[in-house]
């Protein structure tokens, strides 16, 4: 019994003793998106602090483009071992991009970490512009085409929201003059600058256009405290729509299938370092004084969002090609 255990350790341990030794050299995080965005900024946080509960420093990498999803492509072109991690907004933009741009990857392809930032919508408009209400800035889009301009980032639940509102109102959608960004970063300037009407976007990540805009309606069932704007049911009830209430952006984690499947024990570490990082209290300052969320889900719980939202998107899929 005793040779038995001792042949067993003498197994176990070299793969004990890898774990424990990786990772070896600093890390990657990929960021598919433009700098300066709410991603962006909520991943350079969540770094800084990570790379301590990971024993090694953790770069941070912007590869905008493709509607997203060149940055993608580049993190599932590299060796599938564990030093580059996908740091998005899983949802919906993974979907979007599988939807509606040929992407060369599918849900599937992913294994999911945690989304430890879920966001919602704000519709809000320039502050100086004529618009007070919601139906005020419906009825001035259907009554002067290509007038009104509106800046939303591109496969985002908001770009949904706003082609889903002009519908159900029965107005063209070609009466509104829409610009479309790579990154929330971009479109937050264009309604800072004054350069569009309004925007329709993630609120947690607006604080810093907070001077600039005055909302119009939060896409969420109930109020939020630090927005002074009706929901989107009741912003719109004067017109009768009915207008579903769309998840924003889940901002979080991700690697490859591939690498869950051939390296768990690297797996492991990385989710350990992540979960120890959201709750440790630089973090938890960081994230709180920002607005931005550090919430544990798990792979499972987040996996079942994603796919979720990857349903609605499909749903409307007609809507967003045209």
């Amino acid at each position: 019994m005793i040779g038995a255990a001792a042949t067993g350790a003498s197994v176990a341990m070299p793969s004990l003793v890898r774990a424990a030794r990786w990772p070896e050299r600093p890390l990657t995080m990929i960021v598919p998106s433009d700098a300066g965005g709410s991603i962006d900024r909520a991943i350079r946080g969540l770094s800084t602090v990570m790379q301590k509960h990971i024993g090694q420093p953790i770069q941070v990498e912007n590869r905008p483009g493709g509607s997203f999803m060149l940055g993608v492509r580049y993190f599932l072109q590299q060796p599938q071992d564990g030093n580059v991690i996908l740091a998005h907004a899983l949802s919906p933009y993974i979907a979007s991009s599988i939807l509606f741009h040929q992407a060369p990857y599918k849900i599937e392809d992913f294994a999911f970490m945690n989304a430890f930032w879920s966001d919602w919508d704000v519709i809000a408009a320039y502050k100086d512009s004529p618009y007070r209400t919601l139906p005020d800035l419906l009825k001035a889009i259907k009554e002067n085409p290509k007038k009104v301009r509106a800046s939303v980032v591109t496969g985002s639940s908001g770009h949904l929201t706003t082609l889903l509102m002009l519908q159900r109102a029965g107005i063209p959608i070609g009466n509104l003059n829409l610009v479309t960004f790579q990154g929330g970063g971009q479109a937050r300037q264009a309604i800072a600058g004054g350069q569009v009407d309004f925007i329709v976007i993630a609120g947690s990540g607006s604080e810093g256009v907070r001077e600039f805009v005055k909302p119009l309606a939060v896409v969420r069932d109930t109020p939020h405290p630090d927005w002074d704007a009706p929901v989107l049911a009741e912003a719109t009830k004067s017109m009768g729509l009915s207008l579903p209430v769309l998840p924003g952006s889940m901002r979080g984690l991700a690697m490859s299938a591939r690498f869950r499947a051939e390296h768990p024990d690297r797996w492991d570490i990385i989710q350990a370092a992540h979960k120890a990082t959201l709750q440790d209290p630089d973090f938890i300052k960081f994230a709180e004084s920002n607005a931005m969320g550090h919430d544990w889900l798990g792979p499972e719980k987040t996996t079942e969002k994603v796919k979720a939202v990857h349903d609605i998107f499909a749903e409307f899929k007609p809507l967003l090609q045209r």
